[in-house]
C-alpha cells in the first residue's frame, strides 16, 4: 500500500457516526467533507480530491484519527503556512494545524479572538469556535483558561491540548 492519500478511495458519506472536517490547502477539491467516525487524515485528503502534486504530506500524520469539526490544512512543499492555518508537523493534533500565534509561541486571547482566530487552534473547528464565542457573549469574558471547560464540546482532552496555546490576559 502506498502512503499517497489520493490512491485510496474516499470514505462513504452520511449516516450515524459521522465526522465532518474542513480540508484546505494543497488538495484537489478543498472544502468540507463527511466521513465515517474513526476515519483518518489520509481519508479526508482523499475525499477532498486527493493531494495536489505539490502537497507536503510528510508534514502531516496521515494515520491520525480525525475529530469532528476540525480543519485539516495540507501545506504545499516549501510553503510558509498562511496566517489562518499554520502547519505544525508532529503535534499529534487531528486537524494537522495550529494557529499562527501558536506557531510563533504567542498565545491566542480567548477573550478577544475572532471566530477565524479560534478556528486556527488545533482540534477547534468552526462549531467549537462559535461555541466559545457564544459562551463569551452569554457569560462575559473568561477569567481563566480553565473556564473553557464550561464550553459545550470542550472536554478534558481538548482542554489539555489548548491550555498552553490560549490566554485570557491582555484583553
Amino acid at each position: 500500500m502506498t502512503d499517497s492519500p489520493d490512491s485510496l478511495p474516499a470514505a462513504p458519506e452520511g449516516g450515524a457516526g459521522v465526522v465532518v472536517v474542513h480540508v484546505a490547502g494543497a488538495v484537489g477539491k478543498p472544502g468540507v467533507v463527511s466521513l465515517p467516525q474513526g476515519s483518518r487524515v489520509f481519508q479526508a485528503i482523499s475525499a477532498a480530491g486527493g493531494a495536489a502534486p505539490n502537497a507536503e504530506l510528510a508534514a502531516l500524520n496521515l494515520a491520525e484519527v480525525l475529530t469532528d469539526g476540525t480543519k485539516l490544512y495540507v501545506p504545499a512543499m516549501g510553503e510558509t503556512p498562511p496566517p489562518a492555518a499554520s502547519s505544525q508537523p508532529g503535534t499529534g493534533n487531528a486537524s494537522g494545524t495550529a494557529g499562527p500565534a501558536a506557531a510563533a509561541g504567542a498565545k491566542i486571547n480567548i477573550n478577544t479572538a475572532s471566530l477565524e482566530e479560534l478556528g486556527t487552534l488545533p482540534r477547534v473547528g468552526p462549531v467549537t469556535a462559535q461555541r466559545i464565542l457564544d459562551w463569551r457573549k452569554e457569560h462575559g469574558a473568561f477569567t481563566s483558561v480553565d473556564e473553557l471547560d464550561a464550553v459545550d464540546g470542550i472536554g478534558p482532552k481538548l482542554m489539555e491540548s489548548l491550555k498552553d496555546l490560549v490566554t485570557v490576559q491582555g484583553g
